[in-house]
């Protein structure tokens, strides 16, 4: 398929009230900022999304937002459709297919898991053909799903079960299994873990998913383009710097302190929903001072 997730991606937070209720008319804010830090792809309704967290309704109307809100700031929108339950997967892979979104994803069921490759396969299948005319990602994320397996496996196994299989969300950090999928032919391979990009870059990477694309932007672009000039040294020491930052929200819950930082930037998308913890006034209001940074300002 031609459609590629090259660059930075975001994934995006799903936007709540302060009472935890789903905000949807957030998300134009948030395709607005997004568009203003260069972003030009957004990964809606997945981990960082808290898509777990959402009723199907909700998830639906996140979705419809951001078939309103991205085309008008030149976004692509991938949907996870991933779900427990393989119709609901379905239901969301084809609303997203009806409402224009540009592909959609899914990670594998984590409950009952499947127990091989095939089984996985069918998992991907069933949900790709209810949005056929969409390109379909398999979302690798090991440490949450449980689910692990080699990725190429599934490279040489789905295709030919996807017609519209188009590549795999790679959020594990087996950095040999990742090159060999980059060098297994043409599937888009876009890296998912904002802390080891530049190593990702180095096997090959051409784009990347990733949560803190919301709010620091501006420190990963002037990190690929480090990359990309030969200057290894100031791709090091800004990876660094990514990777003491998420350290700093990881300390006090990182999803519900992310979330705060992309409000301190003008884009208020609410507190993180249990079972996710947020972190007390108190520690934000020490946060926000350790992160006194022109990357995170609006």
């Amino acid at each position: 398929m031609s459609f590629r997730l090259h660059g930075l991606v975001a994934a995006t937070h799903t936007p709540f009230h302060a009472d935890g209720s789903l905000a949807p008319e957030v998300v134009a804010l948030q395709a607005a900022h997004l568009a203003r830090q260069g972003i030009r792809s957004a990964f809606i309704t997945g981990s960082t999304g808290e898509a777990h967290s959402l009723t199907r309704d909700e998830r639906l109307a996140i979705f419809e937002a951001w078939a309103s809100a991205g085309p008008g700031h030149g976004l692509q929108v991938v949907a996870h459709a991933g779900s427990n339950c393989l119709e609901d997967a379905r239901f969301f892979a084809a609303a997203a297919a009806d409402l224009g979104l540009h592909a959609v994803a899914a990670l594998a069921p984590s409950y009952y898991k499947p127990t091989s490759i095939d089984a996985l396969v069918d998992c991907c299948a069933a949900i790709a053909d209810a949005a056929p005319s969409l390109p379909f990602y398999y979302y690798d994320i090991p440490a949450l799903t449980g689910v692990r397996f080699p990725m190429r496996a599934l490279l040489d196994a789905a295709p030919a079960r996807l017609p519209n299989f188009a590549g795999i969300k790679f959020t594990n950090d087996d950095l040999d299994d990742y090159a060999a999928c980059l060098a297994h032919g043409d599937a888009d391979i876009p890296w998912g873990i904002d802390e080891k990009l530049l190593p990702a870059l180095q096997a090959g990477a051409r784009g990347a998913v990733g949560s803190s694309y919301n709010f620091a932007a501006p420190l990963y672009h002037k990190l690929i383009a480090a990359f990309e000039g030969g200057d290894l040294d100031t791709a090091r020491a800004l990876q660094a710097e990514a990777v003491a930052l998420i350290d700093a929200l990881a300390a006090v819950g990182y999803l519900g302190a992310a979330k705060a930082v992309m409000g301190w930037q003008g884009v208020p998308v609410g507190p993180a929903r249990l079972p996710v913890p947020n972190p007390s006034p108190a520690q934000l209001e020490i946060l926000r001072e350790k992160l006194d940074s022109p990357v995170l300002q609006p």
